[in-house]
């Protein structure tokens, strides 16, 4: 690595350590950072459309598609029930990532409010949410619809995270209200990078997956929480 290069990487990283010393929120993505698994990839297996709609998500993460059209086509072949999505709840919930948990309690003992935002279903994060004491109210997702009879009936199109760029509209929203001017955004995905700004720092997670755009492009790219957490107890001494 050139000399050239190694001071912009240095440059880039003390961009993020700036905004992180003075952090006031933290946003999540859900699927593949907070949780090992693509929660969509899950249901369509658990509901036997598994193989189908894997390649749509991998386009969707790429940003080869916008995000809207990715979630009506994977939505579409799977068709869940209420009966299913309950049921995958139940038997198939999402493994936290190793070292979520710490990290988000270390935010919660500094008073700094977490948000879930995610393309996913709010009904499957809620058990998350759960799981790390996040309120229900902190969470940004989509809801899917049913009829009377409990067949799939589509996804609620106005919530912000249904479509491209929603993430970024999520934290816009959140900064109008909370006043938040050090607001970072983690997460491993297209729809995640995009939405900094408004995010004032993006840190790019590849300990599930990596996408070769966000590593590419994120300020500060890690594979293990147990980095930023370390940075977070060390940041007097940075």
């Amino acid at each position: 690595m050139s000399a050239c290069k190694r001071v912009r990487l240095a440059e880039m990283l003390e961009d993020v350590f700036a905004v992180l010393k003075r952090v006031d929120a933290v946003c999540f993505d859900v699927d593949s950072t907070v949780i090992r698994e693509e929660g969509i990839d899950e249901l369509a297996k658990f509901c036997g459309k598994g193989a189908e709609v894997a390649n749509l998500t991998s386009q969707a993460m790429s940003g080869s598609m916008t995000f809207q059209e990715a979630l009506d086509l994977r939505l579409n072949i799977i068709k869940p029930s209420l009966a299913q999505v309950k049921d995958f709840i139940k038997i198939s919930p999402p493994t936290l990532t190793p070292g979520v948990k710490k990290l988000i309690e270390l935010l919660h003992s500094r008073n700094i409010p977490v948000y879930l935002i995610s393309g996913g279903f709010r009904s499957i994060i809620v058990p998350i949410a759960d799981q790390l004491k996040i309120p229900h109210s902190h969470i940004f997702a989509n809801r899917l619809k049913f009829y009377f009879t409990g067949e799939y009936a589509g996804f609620d199109e106005n919530e912000p995270t249904s479509k491209s760029g929603g993430k970024g509209v999520v934290i816009q929203q959140l900064k109008a209200k909370h006043s938040f001017r050090n607001l970072i955004l983690i997460g491993d995905g297209a729809t995640d990078l995009e939405a900094a700004p408004p995010a004032d720092a993006f840190i790019g997670y590849g300990g599930n997956i990596i996408r070769p755009t966000v590593k590419a492009k994120a300020k500060w790219f890690v594979t293990d929480f147990n980095e930023i957490y370390n940075v977070l107890v060390n940041l007097n001494n940075i």
